[in-house]
């Protein structure tokens, strides 16, 4: 029997001690309350996901990708690590990566913000560009085959990485903040569709800790989820494009899970790019399109709320960071050019 040391043990433990250290250094993301003239009675809460250090909801995901990979044995040292992204999970992969001293590679679609691709490539990360219309889980998963690179794989493996039982997950985290509010259990909860791993984890946990929350997921009108959740057809696709990135999946991925989610409420572009200059003007702040989606599919059930004479919270996410997006949906030549209507200034 050999007692040495195992080398590749002691880099694993290693990559391990530095994930869990920088979990340590990251302070949880602010919980913003707004409180809307038009809603008596109906308290909002904002939780700022842009404030992770890599600037979105994703830094979660990928810390769970990589500790996912390390555990299971896919990710040894020296070894390329490759995924499919819209730009905000690449960018929180290409820290991580750097931060263990590994190869990154970006599989994104050519119209990703250039913000975006910018932000990976100073990180350290390499991006290959696809056309529209391809396929880039494939070609990720192609490329990591032929390189022996790891495909972290995160609209594969969303729903599995994160522990939805805590673990400082997005939902034990809202709750926890929640707790000293004048509704500490929400009415509702709002989140996007993009891998969906994040309603995943939060309609687990509402489930979990035997609350009645109830877990809408606001979508771009005809994306495939939506389509998907009104037919309970797993393979329903995308019925209209969105400009809106990181959701409106063309296809009904893995880590949707029909069963943990109440409603489906599907939002215009046009209503989501309205909504993000909206937040601006009231938060001064910037966010990308994900969260104007949120916002309002927020206002709707507010609304409907109001209509029945109840009161409580309602809870959503702000995603990432909106100067990601300053040559699109902050830009007015960007959006005249696709038929939006100019910010009100």
């Amino acid at each position: 029997m050999n007692d040495s040391p195992d080398p590749s043990r002691t880099w694993l433990h290693a990559s391990l001690a530095a994930l869990e250290q920088e979990a340590s250094r990251s302070a949880d993301t602010h919980l913003l309350r707004l409180d809307l003239p038009n809603f008596p009675g109906i308290r909002f809460y904002l939780k700022d996901e842009a404030a992770h250090p890599t600037g979105s909801l994703k830094h979660r995901l990928a810390r769970s990708l990589f500790l996912y990979a390390l555990c299971n044995g896919r990710l040894h040292e020296g070894q390329s690590v490759v995924d499919a992204s819209s730009g905000s999970t690449a960018i929180s992969e290409a820290w991580f990566a750097r931060l263990l001293g590994l190869r990154f590679v970006a599989v994104m679609p050519e119209t990703t913000a250039c913000a975006k691709i910018a932000a990976i490539r100073q990180l350290g990360g390499e991006c290959v560009l696809l056309p529209a219309g391809e396929d880039t889980a494939a070609f990720a998963a192609a490329w990591a085959a032929r390189k022996q690179a790891c495909y972290l794989d995160q609209f594969g493996l969303a729903e599995r990485a994160t522990d939805w039982r805590g673990n400082n997950n997005i939902a034990e985290s809202i709750l926890k903040q929640m707790a000293l509010e004048p509704d500490p259990v929400p009415t509702w909860i709002v989140c996007g569709a993009g891998t969906g791993g994040t309603s995943a984890t939060i309609g687990r946990y509402l489930r979990y800790r035997r609350l009645d929350t109830r877990l809408c997921v606001a979508e771009p009108t005809g994306g495939a989820f939506a389509e998907g959740f009104h037919t309970g057809d797993r393979q329903a696709r995308q019925t209209s494009p969105s400009i809106i990135e990181g959701i409106a999946r063309p296809s009904v991925e893995p880590g949707f899970l029909f069963d943990v989610v109440d409603r489906v409420e599907e939002v215009d572009d046009i209503d989501s790019v309205g909504a993000i200059h909206a937040l601006q003007r009231i938060l001064h702040r910037r966010w990308g399109g994900s969260s104007g989606c949120n916002w309002v599919a927020c206002l709707r059930l507010a609304g409907r709320m109001q209509s029945a004479g109840i009161g409580g919270s309602i809870v959503t996410l702000l995603c990432d960071e909106g100067d990601r997006y300053a040559d699109t949906l902050y830009s007015k030549h960007w959006l005249g050019e696709h038929g939006f209507p100019a910010p009100i200034d």
